[in-house]
């Protein structure tokens, strides 16, 4: 947490430094002019770029072997759910420790992503259609 409150802190002060602010100025729309993604967004954009490198091939095999297609589950191919591509969320006994994990964090948020996005082509169209999607999560309205 300590470590998120600092983030904030230093994205801040970096749209301010850009756009010559003071520190009592509004800073989302500093955010928005400058295209930034807030830091939720931000850790969101990271995992679904892993999770998209691992279900590609182009991770780590450490990760790639930590992720697993809900189709690829013999209990849930029978499901409505085993014909997407969503990912197998693990279970976690602590909810402040094992969320954070790799493998339920990055599932998780791959889970929320639209069908279209979660099926593009290259690396370079699921990043930019992804931060298309969360700055428009981040700032509704534009």
């Amino acid at each position: 947490m300590f470590i998120c409150i600092i983030s904030y802190v230093v994205l801040n002060a970096a749209a301010r430094l850009v756009f010559s602010a003071r520190r009592s100025d509004h800073i989302t729309p500093l955010l928005r002019e400058l295209h930034w993604l807030k830091i939720s967004e931000r850790i969101q954009f990271r995992l679904c770029v892993l999770a998209y490198r691992c279900l590609h091939g182009s991770a780590p095999p450490y990760l790639a072997e930590t992720l697993h297609l809900t189709s690829d589950i013999e209990a849930c191919r029978r499901l409505r759910s085993g014909s997407t591509s969503t990912l197998s969320v693990p279970a976690t006994r602590r909810s402040s420790l094992g969320d954070r994990a790799f493998p339920v964090a990055a599932a998780r948020a791959w889970n929320t992503l639209p069908v279209s996005l979660r099926t593009a082509s290259s690396l370079l169209t699921f990043r930019c259609q992804l931060k298309t999607f969360l700055f428009n999560i981040s700032f509704p309205g534009n």
